[in-house]
């Protein structure tokens, strides 16, 4: 496992860099990604995104100065928050058991890099992305805006448990390069569209509750967002939906992705570890922050998430 301080000293040998960003990328996977990408052109390399289909009108901006050209051929490959290679892209498999360097920050992270680097006390892997480009040069506002994308989303703009007072030091050092962070504050955190607003009415309206309301489940079908017309955009982050809800403490967002595919968001309090929950399903994430993908028709895929929180949970009461 690399330090910091050995991870910039490789990345000072890379040129000709292609990064990998994970699927349904959200602010810390593109953040990293380009605040890295920044970090290495101002040591005069060439490096690039691979792009990601899956971009949502609001990663897309801080991704699309960085995107690769059609035909790159990279010397090197890096991935940022991506903890497991099931997690990349389809058109990322082609670099399976070529990713020189994985750079993370969740527990379940699996080591498939040459070199990996991770820090699971991190809040987002944009606090080590930081304190890489920084043992290799100034730190310029081109690179800290998307980093504060990146810790500023995975932290719920500093809101969740999973902040520390490293997180905001990070902050405090990126808002010093004079970005603009204002912006990135209303556009993610501060503006609903109009279909997201009734996305999450229509999750609220069929929320299930179980273990005494103590674990609340909400599903987003295909077919709720065909009905109402929404993209991905629209359904960013609808898993910090459920954990808003007073006296519960485990919410479970189910996203039909096709046709009988569920991705799981679980998000927890201190009584259930979503890692652990996930983990039985294939998945894995954070304590607090997990995910897993079941491919069930929705009573078998319910059963089967609701069944791995009472294994996991010692005083579960269905």
């Amino acid at each position: 496992m690399l330090t910091v301080e050995q991870t910039a000293a490789l990345l000072r040998t890379y040129d000709n860099v292609l990064i990998l960003t994970h699927v349904r990328p959200d602010g810390d996977t593109v953040g990293c990604a380009a605040a890295l990408c920044a970090g290495l052109r101002a040591q005069g390399k060439t490096a690039y995104l691979l792009p990601n289909p899956e971009l949502t009108r609001t990663t897309a901006p801080y991704f699309a100065p960085y995107a690769a050209p059609e035909g790159f051929e990279p010397a090197f490959v890096v991935s940022t928050d991506v903890a497991t290679v099931s997690l990349l892209p389809e058109n990322a498999k082609a670099y399976l058991g070529r990713i020189d360097l994985a750079i993370d920050h969740h527990p379940s992270f699996e080591h498939f890099g040459k070199a990996n680097i991770v820090r699971p006390e991190a809040a987002a892997c944009g606090e080590l992305i930081y304190d890489i480009l920084a043992r290799l040069g100034p730190v310029t506002a081109e690179m800290a805006l998307p980093l504060y994308v990146a810790v500023s989303t995975d932290t719920g703009c500093f809101a969740y448990a999973n902040t520390t007072a490293c997180t905001h030091a990070v902050a405090a050092a990126l808002l010093r390069t004079g970005i603009d962070y204002r912006t990135v504050n209303k556009v993610f955190f501060r503006t609903k569209s109009r279909k997201r607003m009734q996305l999450e009415g229509a999750m609220l309206s069929g929320c299930e509750f179980y273990d005494n309301d103590r674990v609340a489940l909400l599903s987003v079908p295909m077919s709720l967002m065909e009905r109402l017309g929404a993209d991905e955009t629209d359904a960013e982050d609808l898993s910090a939906l459920g954990g808003q809800m007073e006296g519960v403490d485990c919410a479970v967002t189910m996203r039909e992705l096709r046709p009988d595919v569920w991705k799981m968001s679980v998000r927890t309090g201190a009584r259930v570890n979503a890692t652990e929950v996930c983990r039985l399903l294939g998945g894995g994430g954070h304590a607090a922050a997990a995910g897993c993908t079941v491919e069930a028709p929705w009573p078998q895929a319910k059963a089967a998430i609701l069944d791995a929180i009472a294994r996991t949970v010692p005083d579960y009461q269905g």
